[in-house]
């Protein structure tokens, strides 16, 4: 049963009129005109190094792929928006009886017959686990965004899970399609989950693939689930293996030692090779993330809204988007993309490049130019660090470039490139940064709160990615408007609105949107971009490769 988000949260009305009748696969099964062939291997290149294989705890992006190929959800969105059934057996609507008539009681059906990896059976109580855990302060959780609008979730029998809402949540379908099970026969019996050997060593899921091993600093082998409930897995091993480097790891796509591109893809300077070459399909589609500087408003400098909006105005962002970028990636006014329903077109063009302006800004709230042209204030020099991940070229052109344009206006930005591992530790999730080029995805849905709400806030306790420490009460009261009421177009005004208060408090600094570039060898089958989903890899059950 495919079910679409606008189907799921926009009304009774709606959802009674669905009649949408059910399937049993959670993936569309592949059609006789391209049966998969069975056996082989795919290769993924990957710039960052996975090295928590735990998805309840704090995460980067590039461990989400492997997630999605070890571990399920209870369902997955696919690229047209669609909800698609994965632990679950069908999605639940209202019409059928899935969601109670107020929006609060949520009833689903689990798959039965499905098995862990170890080869116990997976059962509704492993969600609620999962859900539990995900909200036991005592454990480190990546998020606890929206599963705290659950007030309670329990386990009606082994294929039945039942929740309450505290009130409507419009977003939590989208919520839970992100949020992968883990096992409570294993973790359940753990002294420290936070510590367990299942987050490095031992993971174990219910998705296509296996854990086989990690050789730290090269690869993560997995082997194909030979009991998965869904279609495939068709290959017999999928294999993620660490490149640094972008421009090594087009190389090792060219000459085939790697067979897919992952997150970051195919770096843009080198799209105009890649249109080239026959070896591999070319895949550019817009992505839901998008490239920004977050400033750490811990920090006494950003914590005055007219120095953000200061050194925004001295960004100048058209050679970013137009050399660097090609003319590809759209330029960003907030975190919200083009595509989406949400997006507010009135902000378009918000931003301008006025360096005088910008100046007239840092004078009015007391940093003078100094001796070497250096803003001071109070005997302290305008001067920041600025990092990113090492190794990204395109993200040290873009600091290369800021930091000559802010230089311009008395500002200066000294570059301290790290690697992803130390950079998204507690580095950045603790905001212990000054302030990062960094790309940030919405997701599927607008809801926001977990990087924009303030008591989201790691280093203040919070459960969620607020990690730049923005505290914006008009920000924080548009954000929960945004998902109090499951009419789409009543969420559209709180989200139009929001967009617009982000443009002038500006908790980052948006650059551009993303579009993904990404490559795979001509024989690699079922890969399906998907900006609905964080990750690449989540149809890796349909991955195969065509032989001869």
């Amino acid at each position: 049963m495919h079910v679409s988000r606008r189907q799921l949260l926009t009304g009774a009305a709606a959802l009674a009129t669905a009649g949408l009748r059910a399937r049993r696969a959670w993936a569309q099964a592949p059609t006789a005109a391209a049966a998969p062939q069975k056996g082989g291997q795919i290769i993924v290149g990957i710039t960052q190094e996975p090295q928590n294989f735990n998805p309840v705890m704090p995460t980067i992006e590039t461990q989400r792929g492997v997630h999605m190929a070890i571990f399920d959800d209870l369902w997955r969105i696919d690229g047209k928006g669609n909800f698609v059934p994965n632990l679950a057996l069908t999605i639940p609507t209202q019409s059928n009886g899935g969601i109670s008539r107020d929006g609060t009681l949520f009833t689903v059906k689990l798959r039965p017959g499905v098995t862990w990896h170890d080869g116990q059976p997976f059962t509704a109580r492993d969600v609620m686990f999962t859900w539990k855990t995900i909200m036991n302060p005592a454990v480190t959780a990546f998020s606890t965004v929206g599963f705290d609008q659950i007030a309670d979730m329990w386990a009606a029998d082994d294929t039945t899970l039942k929740w309450k809402m505290k009130q409507p949540y419009a977003p939590i379908a989208d919520i839970l399609a992100d949020m992968f099970v883990v096992p409570e026969h294993v973790l359940g019996r753990s002294a420290d989950i936070n510590k367990d050997e299942f987050n490095t060593r031992r993971p174990i899921g219910t998705g296509p693939f296996k854990f086989v091993s990690r050789a730290a600093g090269d690869h993560i082998m997995l082997e194909a689930n030979g009991a998965y409930h869904g279609p495939g897995p068709y290959i017999d091993r999928l294999i993620f293996k660490y490149v640094p480097d972008l421009t090594v790891l087009f190389t090792q796509l060219k000459t085939g030692e790697i067979d897919v591109t992952g997150l970051q893809g195919i770096p843009v300077d080198l799209y105009p090779e890649a249109k080239t070459l026959t070896s591999i399909n070319l895949y550019v589609d817009p992505s839901t993330s998008y490239e920004t500087i977050a400033p750490n408003h811990l920090l006494p400098m950003f914590k005055d809204k007219r120095m953000r909006q200061a050194l925004y105005l001295a960004m100048d962002k058209k050679p970013i988007v137009e050399k660097i970028w090609l003319g590809l990636a759209p330029e960003a006014e907030s975190y919200v993309p083009p595509q989406s329903w949400a997006y507010n077109p009135k902000i378009k063009g918000r931003h301008t490049y006025d360096p005088e302006r910008a100046k007239t800004l840092l004078d009015e709230i007391g940093w003078k130019v100094g001796a070497d042209g250096i803003r001071v204030k109070g005997g302290t020099r305008l001067s920041f660090e600025n990092a990113c991940t090492a190794g990204n070229k395109q993200r040290e052109q873009i600091q290369q470039l800021l930091q000559q344009q802010w230089r311009q206006v008395g500002v200066e930005m000294k570059i301290n490139n790290k690697p992803a591992a130390v950079l998204f530790g507690d580095f950045y999730r603790m905001s212990k940064f000054e302030t990062i080029v960094i790309g940030m995805a919405m997701g599927s849905d607008p809801e926001h709160s977990f990087r924009l709400h303030s008591k989201y806030i790691p280093a203040k306790g919070g459960m969620g990615r607020n990690s730049v420490a923005s505290e914006s009460p008009e920000i924080d009261r548009l954000l929960e408007a945004g998902v109090r009421d499951i009419d789409r177009e009543k969420r559209k005004k709180a989200y139009f609105r929001l967009q617009e208060v982000y443009a002038d408090e500006l908790p980052y600094l948006p650059i551009f949107h993303y579009v993904n570039i990404r490559g795979t060898r001509k024989g690699v089958q079922g890969f399906a971009p998907n900006s609905n989903m964080q990750e690449y890899s989540w149809n890796t059950n349909e991955w195969w490769i065509k032989k001869g």
